[in-house]
């Protein structure tokens, strides 16, 4: 997507924007303080293609109990981030995002990766889904399990560097890294001006 690396995104191109909800943008125990930063790069994004978009939304288990191994640890330890415990307005997207809803869709999962159980590389294989693009937060957890588990399955993976976010300069940044020195034969970087620029309407 950079200079010397352009090629142009096609029909099988779909965007992936993971987990941009209010829980992580309000002032919660999950708040994360730049998310406002790049908001608006993934606006634009988003809004290119709508109806190639799909939202991702980390929906946290009911409470500890209802967990399994090292998740109930998880749990116990945010116990106010549960189902009963929290607003679940909370997870909705944030405002902007939301109203791109429909055509864009909405895609649940209870884990950092959003592949475990095929439902959405199905749902994707039925569109015709060869490439993604891939937005939101955060960059050094749910962002990497996003983009290491479409690696293995096989797709074109454009990671978005200005319309990604994390609590954590340092693992946001030692991140990138990994992409661009370790994956870079199957993981391209990009901004988001540049991505728009490549990525042709059907």
């Amino acid at each position: 997507m950079e200079p010397g690396r352009k090629r142009l995104l096609g029909p099988g191109t779909y965007h992936l924007c993971v987990d941009m909800q209010r829980v992580f943008a309000e002032r919660t125990e999950w708040h994360l303080p730049w998310m406002d930063r790049v908001r608006p790069a993934i606006r634009v994004v988003a809004g290119y293609q709508p109806d190639r978009t799909f939202f991702t939304r980390f929906i946290p288990a009911q409470n500890p109990e209802a967990e399994v191994g090292q998740w109930r640890a998880y749990y116990r330890r945010w116990q106010t981030m549960t189902l009963e415990r929290m607003d679940p307005n909370l997870l909705a997207l944030v405002p902007e995002l939301q109203v791109l809803v429909p055509p864009a869709m909405v895609f649940n999962k209870r884990r950092y990766s959003p592949w475990i159980g095929g439902r959405l590389h199905s749902l994707l294989g039925k569109r015709g889904a060869d490439t993604l693009v891939i937005t939101g937060g955060e960059t050094d957890v749910c962002v990497i399990a996003t983009v290491l588990g479409a690696v293995d399955l096989g797709y074109r993976v454009i990671v978005v560097r200005d319309a990604l976010c994390s609590v954590s300069d340092d693992a946001h940044d030692a991140a990138l890294r990994i992409n661009d020195e370790r994956f870079s034969q199957q993981v391209e970087t990009c901004t988001a001006e540049s991505l728009l620029s490549a990525w042709q309407r059907p």
